[in-house]
């Protein structure tokens, strides 16, 4: 039986209340959500992101089979926040539901999401209105417009790729935003590539890949972050693969980002790099002055201080590599002057960033550490990406890890998933190596193929460092002995 969409939304309410009990109905649905028939989509609008998450994780196979029902065909959910939900009973209503939740802490624990639902709960922060643009990023800027006013169009797919902290999650955040406000009936989804991972490991140990599947291949625009985060994973590999080749011949939008180019994750099989170099590929590189300042501007305004430009001007100076230092050097300024009831000056801000300033250099590409170690020894970057374990090769490989380590904000599994290495150890293990080489100056050999070549290694080092236009620190600093925090493992 099909109903008008008015007429639905009342008879979903009261199926749902008798299926669930108005008990649980008054706690989780009456006052604090709402229903919307978009096509073959329910849309829940509901007070929060927690009362839409409960809802999702426990309340989505009983939405599915009655609105299956009610619309004649299989229905996709999708959740969004309506802050005119947020009124005085619903908060009334949030002490009730805390106390629930306090009850029943096991059910709180699922991270399963078994049915068909689209979009998330929680709003997603990214937005191309909150995007500071300039040369750096404005032709990944363009691509994501581009895609939000025509999805599945020209740039299908879109690949982002860059350093940490480059805005890559924003831009993707913000295709998922701009197609909820631009075309509120295309389904989509956001989804880190370890949220995929685990979603697809889940499903096929509960006997679940009928609904992953569905899941996943009936969304109208299916956004990965951090794909590079299915590098050695074979099997996840080959889900993604045959998800992305059914969203693609559907006429549908693919978006996604990673640290690197596909052809430099390590362990990505042939047929899916194919797949993702296919499309439209976008560096972002590390943010220009007008960027940082942008940023910087936008930062200060969020956290509602007024910040004078030479302290604006003296960060974006000072922090040249990622937007997130920026982010990080700012608030650390601010929270000093607040916490010490001192007005903002440059002399403040000098002091409040000068622990920051010991620990960041000028921005070196990881690509082009490994492009310049390379061709130093005379190999190709393709060389160090492979597991030969010949001398010349394993050398070089040691010494562009042991340059990643000091010269880029990169974790070891950032680095080692880049050069191509799955266990984050081996680049531990090579930056280490050099490092004690270095301390004992010790001089190293290889063979080229002009012959046998040797020299001392701090020279070698310095001689890479020059050719990368970052200035030499003293022989033998680890690059592994910053503080803990930093490697992430």
């Amino acid at each position: 039986m099909i109903l008008r969409a008015e007429d639905a939304v009342n008879t979903l309410g009261v199926t749902l209340a008798e299926r669930i009990g108005s008990p649980r109905y008054n706690l989780w649905f009456k006052n604090v959500t709402r229903f919307e028939f978009l096509g073959d989509i329910l849309r829940v609008w509901v007070a929060n992101p927690f009362i839409g998450d409960w809802i999702e994780r426990h309340f989505t196979e009983e939405l599915t089979e009655i609105t299956r029902g009610l619309a004649g065909a299989p229905m996709r959910l999708s959740f969004s926040v309506d802050p005119a939900l947020s009124g005085a009973a619903a908060k009334r209503q949030s002490d009730r539901q805390a106390e629930y939740v306090a009850r029943h802490p096991e059910r709180e624990a699922r991270s399963s999401r078994p049915a068909d639902v689209v979009g998330r709960v929680c709003p997603l922060p990214g937005t191309l209105e909150k995007f500071v643009v300039g040369p750096s990023n404005r032709l990944a800027f363009s691509s994501v417009e581009s895609v939000v006013a025509c999805p599945a169009g020209l740039y299908n797919p879109l690949f982002l790729h860059g350093g940490c902290g480059l805005g890559k999650t924003h831009l993707l955040q913000a295709v998922c935003n701009g197609i909820a406000k631009q075309h509120p009936n295309l389904a989509w989804r956001f989804v880190t590539g370890e949220e995929f991972t685990n979603e697809y490991i889940y499903a096929v140990r509960h006997q679940q890949l009928d609904a992953f599947r569905h899941r996943y291949r009936n969304v109208d625009v299916l956004a990965i972050d951090d794909a590079h985060f299915f590098a050695n994973k074979r099997s996840t590999q080959e889900e993604f693969l045959h998800t992305f080749n059914a969203v693609f011949s559907a006429g549908r939008q693919v978006v996604l980002s990673s640290d690197a180019h596909p052809k430099m994750i390590g362990h990505l099989s042939e047929h899916l790099v194919n797949r993702l170099v296919s499309g439209m590929i976008v560096r972002i590189d590390s943010p220009d002055l007008q960027v940082r300042l942008g940023v910087l501007r936008a930062t200060a305004q969020k956290l509602g201080v007024e910040v004078p430009d030479p302290i604006l001007n003296h960060i974006a100076e000072t922090f040249r590599a990622n937007i997130r230092e920026l982010e990080g050097a700012l608030l650390k300024v601010v929270a000093l002057a607040q916490l010490t009831a001192q007005p903002l000056t440059l002399s403040l801000a000098q002091r409040g960033i000068q622990e920051l300033v010991r620990h960041t250099a000028p921005a070196i590409r990881l690509s082009d550490i490994e492009t310049g170690t390379a061709l130093f020894f005379g190999l190709t970057p393709a060389d160090l990406h492979t597991s030969r374990k010949a001398h010349t090769i394993a050398l070089a490989r040691s010494v562009a890890m042991y340059l990643a380590r000091k010269h880029t904000t990169l974790s070891y599994p950032e680095i080692g998933r880049f050069m191509g290495k799955k266990n984050h150890s081996t680049v531990i293990l090579a930056a280490r190596r050099v490092s004690q080489m270095l301390q004992r100056d010790e001089t190293v050999a290889w063979t080229t193929s002009a012959g046998q070549r040797q020299m001392n290694l701090a020279v070698l080092i310095q001689e890479l460092e020059d050719q990368l236009g970052h200035p030499a620190s003293p022989a033998g600093a680890a690059p592994d002995d910053p503080p803990q925090s930093r490697a992430v493992v």
